[in-house]
This record gives structure tokens, sequence and C-alpha cells, in this order.
């Protein structure tokens, strides 16, 4: 089996303590007999990939490529809730960025501009800055050049040395990025956010046995709330842990559903 929380960039070992407080939990269910529980958690080249793997214990994905590339492919497990601004709870709203001497205050002020963006299929990246800005402005297609850089931290480097104006950026990322990058926190500033979406979801793959997935709730239910837990959870901003359903997820077909009506196919 194999398990992987690839979507966040916070120190590496507090994940792999997470990860490890929660095999511990996972070990000691009756419901987890027998299992090779993996010790560490595993990066892989291509997570898209990884998430349909037949042997997937556990990994993070993102709310849009759940409902467009793995729907009925995959098991949802639940969804983290974070501490940071933006978020509530398990709702986020993506941070527009920009640079701190950039004068434009609003979205459409931006129309015309460079993106950095980290994935087309990105719901933070992509998707919810797409319905936004088809909601504000009747620019198509919003944006006159746009840089793929595979990763918002890259998306984030792209805006601050002027390589593109602004970037829709993940709360939880944005957080973690500034408390990494203090010093060059002064250089970048929130101008302002989308409307709020579901986070990032956790999944197992189809092969994963209910009773294992059930197990597996039970952990992140249990790390993610009971104050001895605390440690665990305060260097990844983890408050809460919730079952999640694949309706709450249909938001994220809404929108884009919503921009091509609107003209908006792509920014």
């Amino acid at each position: 089996m194999q398990a992987a929380l690839p979507m966040y960039f916070p120190p590496q070992g507090a994940v792999q303590a997470f990860w490890a407080a929660l095999v511990e939990r996972l070990r000691s269910d009756a419901r987890c007999a027998g299992l090779a529980l993996p010790q560490t958690l595993q990066t892989a080249d291509d997570v898209h990939a990884q998430w349909l793997e037949p042997d997937l214990l556990l990994s993070q994905a993102c709310g849009f490529p759940l409902m467009t590339l793995l729907k009925d492919k995959v098991q949802l497990v639940g969804t983290l809730a974070y501490d940071a601004p933006g978020v509530e709870g398990i709702y986020c709203r993506s941070q527009l960025i920009c640079r701190t001497g950039d004068p434009r205050q609003t979205l459409p002020d931006f129309a015309g501009a460079t993106l950095a963006y980290n994935d087309r299929i990105s719901q933070s990246g992509y998707n919810a800055l797409r319905a936004l800005a088809a909601q504000t402005s009747a620019q198509r297609p919003f944006f006159g050049h746009r840089i793929d850089t595979g990763a918002h931290y890259r998306s984030i480097e792209a805006v601050r040395t002027g390589q593109a104006d602004m970037a829709s950026i993940d709360p939880v990322t944005w957080a973690h990025w500034q408390r990494s990058n203090p010093q060059a926190c002064a250089e970048l500033r929130v101008f302002g956010q989308t409307e709020r979406y579901p986070g990032l979801p956790l999944i197992s793959s189809l092969q994963t046995p209910p009773e294992v997935v059930d197990a597996l709730r039970s952990a992140l239910q249990a790390l993610a709330s009971e104050p001895a837990a605390a440690g665990l959870r305060a260097p990844l901003l983890i408050t809460g842990f919730v079952q999640t359903t694949w309706a709450d997820y249909q938001l994220c077909l809404d929108w884009q559903a919503q921009a091509a009506m609107a003209g908006l196919q792509a920014l």
C-alpha cells in the first residue's frame, strides 16, 4: 500500500509525524488487521497517476480534478479543515496576489495582464479564478498572457519576480509560503479572493475495503480534534476533519459550466 499528502508543502517532518500518528491509530484498529500499512509517505513524479494506483491507501487531491478526472475512480474519504486567512473550516477562498507596488486594486483591473497558474485543472489556481472573472468582467479571454507554472509556489515566485502580474493561490499554501519566506512577504500582497469552495479532498483507491476507509475516517477525526494531538496539527494548520460527499464538490463543475455559458472557457 502507498500513501501521500502531496498538495501542501509545510515542514515535511511535521507531515511525516502526522502520518506516523495516523498509522499508529490504524494499527490499533481491528478493521486494519493484516494490512501492510506504509511507514512513510511517498512522493511521485506524477501525482495524477498516483491518485489512480490500485494500492493507494490515502492521498490528497483537488476538488476540480476530483470531479473531472477521478469521479467513480476513487473513494472520497473526507476533507481536512484548516486555520488560515481565506479558510472557513473545510471551505477555501483562493487568495489573489500581486506585487506590493502594483497599483491595481480589483480583479477587473488585471484584465489583459499576465497570469501565473499552477494547472488548468486546479480548483484554487484556475477554476475558482475563472468563475470569478466570468462574473466580474466582459473581457474574453480575460488575461492577455498566461504562464503554466506547474505549482502554486512557482506561481508565487513568477509574480514576485515580475514574470507574471498576478496569481490565484490556495489559501493554505499561501499561509505556508508566508511562514517559510518571511523576508519575501513584503514584496507581495493579497488584493482579493474568490468565492468559497470545499478544500482539498482526501481520497483512497476503489480497492480499499470499506471498513478500512471507515477506519481512516475515525483516525483522521481523532487526530484532527483531540487535544493531545494539537502539537501534531499546529505546524500543518489543521483544525478538523469532515466526512464530505461527492455532492459537496459539485460546485466545482457548476462553476466551470457557468463560466463556459458566460463565454469564458479559458482564462
